[in-house]
């Protein structure tokens, strides 16, 4: 299901869970038009008017930010910002061997 995307880097160096954080948290931020200061990482995708639609473009844009093939899915089947850095960072984790 994982597979390096060095083709489509976009980043300058290894990506930590803070990255993808806030990474995600901008993306919400331009796309939904949500004010920063009220970003809870923690709340679901689904509270901040997340479609199926804009949720696999950001899918398709955090796969090339992170370097890894993602499922379309993903941010149904982790639900919040939380849970996706999560399991992202478990991820990148097992790529780099540690």
């Amino acid at each position: 299901m994982f597979r390096r995307n060095k083709n489509e880097s976009t980043t300058d160096g290894p990506v930590t869970e803070e990255a993808i954080r806030a990474w995600m948290v901008d993306y919400m931020v331009n796309k939904l038009s949500v004010d920063p200061a009220t970003v809870d990482t923690s709340r679901s995708f689904e509270d901040y008017g997340l479609d199926s639609r804009t949720g696999i473009q950001m899918c398709g844009k955090l796969e090339k930010f992170v370097e890894l093939r993602l499922s379309p899915a993903l941010l149904y089947e982790h639900g919040s910002i939380d849970a996706v850095v999560t399991y992202l960072g478990r991820q990148l984790a097992e790529e780099s061997g540690h």
